[in-house]
């Protein structure tokens, strides 16, 4: 029972109820839909499967619906790509055309006010690198300083340029508005600069009285890096997006700015998710290399909540292949991950209160005790999300009568939440936390749980108590 959780992209490689299946199965945690490239009748195709399959396989699998952001792309090319050579001269339209190794289009007419000359344009992920020499009335004129292959709908990013466009375009709207129709748990904003951006979504989501989506802000330019204090505050969780963020600053510090936002979302208790080019060598090969098994390891040592499969599980050859490799690299490393550390860690950030205390208390005699797990009767996950912040060694099975609150703890370290019809009586979340216990994990004579949370249930707002149960 891994305790860091696992985000799988679906895409055409992974789209049919057969392969969700075994991605479900083989330990997937998180659904995320990229909207950047899904259409509404894609996404409402995979919600449809994934809450069928969590009916069928009694799971809680979460969904979440990545929004584009305001995302300067290419239009589109003769035969869907273009080789652009080094030192040749290429235009850039704002007028949507059929572009070629001459010419292209993009998507934000207003790039050719926002551009200084002599700006550097990255696209593919910077492997490609264009010059702004001339601006034309309706064209930037461009020299290539690095070559390579340009396709369909690529994006472009301009590093240290802040565009004029606004964060929430249209069709983010319309993206918005059809995840509350389809009640999903999470949105993943795009290009965030900073805690603005995230409120202006979220006085979207209180417009819609919808108090349930939790908001993950991803991390790819220098403007949200510099603001990331700010933008945790107002953030569920927060998603290192390396592939937009190694072309936005110099790829050699996105290591460190990796394990800073881990560190940041750890002392304030909120989510941290490692994204891009995980396992990216098994898009087409059997085998990770040993750099990508060490760099998923490397997060789960740092203690992040959760790590994301992008183009391995969306177009890659082996979805449910790449998903069973980072299960296992995640088991071990958990083994030798420094929980007292983390704990301690916590400790010294963790407010003076009740809960607080409690939950520290808990999570330390859970590890000094070797208890099988943690119990956590909750109603709005409160407590089962401050046991995570703790991060005890063993598994916090969160039980609750809410199923929105089951869903949405799916994305937390070591949170393993089940729905149950009562929390009515004390006597009976005991008996009741002792049968799911033996129903997910081996016990024995003498094994421990400690059950916690507030009582009487529905009616305090903290954690008031702790229990130790041996079987």
């Amino acid at each position: 029972m891994n305790k860091t959780k696992i985000i799988a992209t679906i895409g055409p490689a992974s789209k049919s109820k057969e392969t969700l299946r075994e991605l479900v199965v083989g330990g997937m945690d998180v659904v995320r839909i990229n909207m950047s490239h899904a259409t509404h009748e894609f996404a409402t195709e995979v919600i449809h499967y994934i809450n069928e399959l969590n009916e069928e396989l009694n799971t809680n699998v979460s969904i979440m619906i990545d929004l584009e952001g305001p995302n300067v792309r290419t239009g589109k090319f003769v035969g869907g790509k273009a080789f652009l050579t080094l030192g040749d001269r290429v235009r850039i339209y704002m007028d949507e055309l059929v572009g070629d190794s001459t010419k292209f289009s993009i998507n934000y007419p207003g790039l050719l006010n926002d551009v200084p000359y002599n700006s550097i344009i990255k696209m593919n992920d910077g492997m490609i690198e264009l010059q702004v020499l001339e601006k034309g009335t309706n064209y930037l004129l461009c020299e290539v300083l690095k070559e390579g292959i340009i396709e369909n709908h690529k994006g472009v990013n301009i590093p240290g340029i802040k565009l004029s466009m606004p964060f929430i375009s249209k069709k983010d709207y319309e993206d918005i508005l059809f995840s509350n129709r389809m009640k999903i748990d999470y949105l993943a904003l795009s290009f965030v600069s900073s805690a603005e951006d995230v409120l202006s979504v979220n006085d979207i989501l209180i417009d819609l009285n919808n108090d349930h989506i939790g908001i993950i802000s991803k991390i790819e330019n220098e403007s949200a890096v510099n603001e990331i204090d700010e933008i945790i505050k107002v953030s569920e969780g927060i998603m290192i997006a390396r592939g937009d963020l190694g072309v936005e600053v110099p790829m050699e510090r996105v290591p460190s700015i990796q394990k800073n936002i881990i560190s940041k979302c750890h002392n304030i208790g909120k989510v941290s998710i490692v994204a891009t080019e995980m396992l990216a060598t098994m898009e087409h090969n059997i085998r990770p290399t040993r750099a990508e098994v060490s760099d998923v390891a490397n997060a789960v040592l740092d203690g992040a909540d959760a790590v994301m499969l992008s183009g391995e599980t969306t177009v890659g050859k082996y979805p449910t292949d790449t998903l069973s490799i980072m299960e296992k690299i995640i088991d071990s490393a958990e083994e030798d991950l420094d929980y007292l550390s983390l704990l301690d860690k916590a400790m010294r950030t963790e407010k003076q209160d009740i809960t607080g205390m409690i939950a520290y208390s808990v999570v330390e005699c859970a590890d000094r005790l070797k208890c099988k797990a943690i119990i956590a009767p909750t109603i709005s996950g409160y407590t089962a999300r401050k046991m995570s912040r703790f991060r005890p060694s063993c598994p916090i099975i969160a039980v609750s009568p809410d199923r929105s609150t089951v869903k949405s703890l799916n994305l937390h370290f070591g949170v393993t939440p089940i729905f149950i019809e009562d929390l009515s009586t004390f006597d009976k979340i005991i008996k009741k936390s002792k049968e799911i216990t033996k129903t997910l994990m081996d016990t024995n004579e003498g094994d421990k749980i400690i059950v916690t949370g507030g009582y009487p249930f529905k009616e305090v707002k903290h954690t008031n108590f702790m229990k130790i149960e041996e079987f």
